[in-house]
């Protein structure tokens, strides 16, 4: 049995390695991830503590079930939230019948975000923090995602087109549109730009 002794020197893809030879080092990655990807889950499909726990833990365990076949040319990162992106589209796909409202961290959405798009700062900066998640559960699903991948989960375009198994000129495409669909939402609510 060889743990590992000092986990946060390594390597996602050095975890990996020892996690092949033993698989108690597993655990290391699921400290690693387990936060990012429930807040990951949260951003883009809105459930429940309970549910995003339970989409959680099936993203482990095929994690943990497919290990060996880890393509080593991704990063582990892209690799894993790709497993965490088909499980989330799974679970909204089973209850796409009933659509609910999703929260967000507005203050990150509000800097990142329309930080991007350049609006001009006499925007009323406290009518969007209200309405910030209610017009981000209204975008499109695609788009709703690239923007939480890009602006709140910081991810590179690179790693996006791992993700979510697109061109990265597709990537940079959804996102522009996203933008584009998010400023024409902020208009009909009468935002003045």
């Amino acid at each position: 049995m060889s743990i590992v002794q000092n986990p946060d020197k390594l390597s996602d893809e050095e975890i990996v390695r020892l996690t092949l030879k033993e698989k108690d080092n597993f655990l290391y990655l699921i400290k690693r991830y387990e936060g990012k990807l429930s807040r990951y889950i949260s951003r883009i499909a809105g459930l429940n503590k309970e549910d995003t726990e339970d989409i959680l833990q099936e993203v482990f365990i095929k994690t943990y079930q497919n290990i060996n076949s880890f393509d080593k040319d991704l990063k582990f990162s892209s690799w894993i939230y790709r497993i965490t992106h088909n499980e989330v589209i799974d679970n909204y796909r089973k209850k796409q019948a009933r659509p609910q409202m999703i929260t967000y961290d507005n203050e990150l959405i509000l800097n990142n975000i329309i930080g991007d798009l350049d609006i001009s700062r006499e925007l009323d900066r406290k009518y969007l923090q209200t309405h910030i998640s209610q017009l981000l559960s209204s975008l499109d699903l695609k788009y709703r995602e690239v923007l939480v991948l890009k602006f709140l989960e910081e991810k590179e375009y690179k790693e996006i087109s791992d993700i979510l198994k697109k061109p990265m000129g597709t990537v940079a495409t959804l996102i522009n549109r996203a933008k584009k669909q998010f400023l024409e939402k902020l208009k009909k609510q009468d935002i003045k730009l």
